[in-house]
């Protein structure tokens, strides 16, 4: 069947999500740019290159049956999990942490990869429990295991941002699968208390960043300098921004990192307000997408998964708006689709992907 002179397979597409991850996609290839003073080369060019390639990705994995990532839930989840441990053997190092598998390539970051993994696997593991058993310590201890490993395998790369986003992501499912509130409200009461203990294991670099947040202008020039620099860009852009390419902070070298974990910097102080407003907005109707996708599934499984990756790629954006806006300690989480990196964008890309699916899935079920 077609759909006037589209074939149906095309027709199916969620066309608006797609010319808004285009248009994202394209915005983040003019930031990148700017960024390296009117260049293609060194990350515009691969940005845009990566982006074509994996947003057909996805697009492909939308034809996937959803049946199919429930079956590979678990297997991929403990092939990503053996990644993590190789990672502790043979991984890259860089900037004094151990995060990396060199493919060639891309280098290969498993740890972003987990945050998707254990969003089906727990999600899987809910689907498969009876509903009376939602309220028994077997709805409780296997999804904390499978969420501790990783958590822990890449807290000690080290890599806090990330560790916290992998348990977000599992925490999400167990309280979306319907595990009684007062379960979350006791453990983060317990988490609280134990807050000044877990501050004393963690390294030097990650204790000044948590001080550095909470006064940034102690050191301004030193530990507190990514902040302090992000703030001026920012700042300075104003409701319009000082124009394409003719930004200061980035292009005199004084914001670091203004290509990936503070891209959004770069980008208001020549866009403006009105530039990230139209970001956040973006975004915001992509989240809005997937929770709909996810209110509209008819499975459990597909339910969960919906939700945990539509609240995934919410974790990255407000993580990192708030990391730059000096809201949150530098916790390293890029801006998605926009910040220069490929682990972070194949990810994102993957969520997308399964979550296309699912919406086909609904589709054919409900024969719309």
């Amino acid at each position: 069947m077609t759909d006037g002179f589209v074939p149906a397979p095309l027709a199916q597409l969620p066309w608006r999500l797609l010319f808004l991850l285009i248009g994202l996609g394209t915005f983040g290839s003019i930031v990148l740019y700017s960024a390296a003073g009117g260049s293609l080369t060194p990350w515009a060019a691969s940005h845009a290159l990566r982006f074509v390639v994996f947003l057909t990705m996805a697009i492909m994995l939308s034809f996937i049956p959803e049946e199919r990532y429930a079956r590979i839930a678990f297997p991929g989840y403990a092939v990503v999990l053996a990644l993590l441990v190789g990672v502790e053997l043979i991984g890259g190092i860089s900037g004094g942490s151990q995060r990396w598998l060199d493919l060639g390539f891309i280098r290969l970051q498993p740890s972003e990869l987990m945050k998707l993994m254990i969003v089906l696997a727990v999600a899987r593991f809910y689907a498969m429990l009876p509903v009376g058993e939602i309220r028994s310590w077997t709805a409780i201890w296997p999804p904390l295991v499978l969420l501790g490993l990783p958590f822990l395998l890449v807290l000690v790369q080290p890599d806090l941002g990330t560790a916290t986003m992998i348990a977000i992501g599992g925490l999400t499912i167990m309280f979306l699968s319907g595990i009684p509130l007062r379960l979350f409200v006791g453990a983060g009461a317990v988490g609280a208390a134990l807050l000044p203990i877990a501050f004393s294991f963690l390294h030097d670099y990650q204790k000044k960043r948590v001080l550095i947040f909470l006064n940034p202008e102690e050191d301004a020039l030193g530990a507190g300098y990514h902040i302090t620099q992000s703030k001026i860009a920012i700042g300075s852009g104003g409701i319009f921004g000082k124009g394409f390419l003719n930004g200061t902070q980035s292009h005199l070298d004084y914001l670091p990192e203004g290509h990936t974990d503070f891209v959004f910097a770069t980008m208001a102080e020549e866009w403006g307000l009105l530039g990230g407003l139209a970001i956040i907005i973006a975004f915001v109707l992509i989240g809005r997408w997937g929770l709909q996708v996810a209110n509209r599934a008819n499975t459990r499984f597909g339910r969960l998964t919906a939700a945990g990756l539509s609240m995934t790629i919410f974790y990255y954006v407000t993580i990192n708006l708030l990391m730059v806006m000096g809201l949150a300690p530098v916790v390293g989480i890029p801006l998605p689709l926009v910040s220069h990196g490929g682990t972070a964008m194949l990810n994102v890309m993957l969520c997308l992907g399964i979550l296309m699916s699912i919406e086909r899935h609904n589709r054919r079920r409900t024969g719309l």
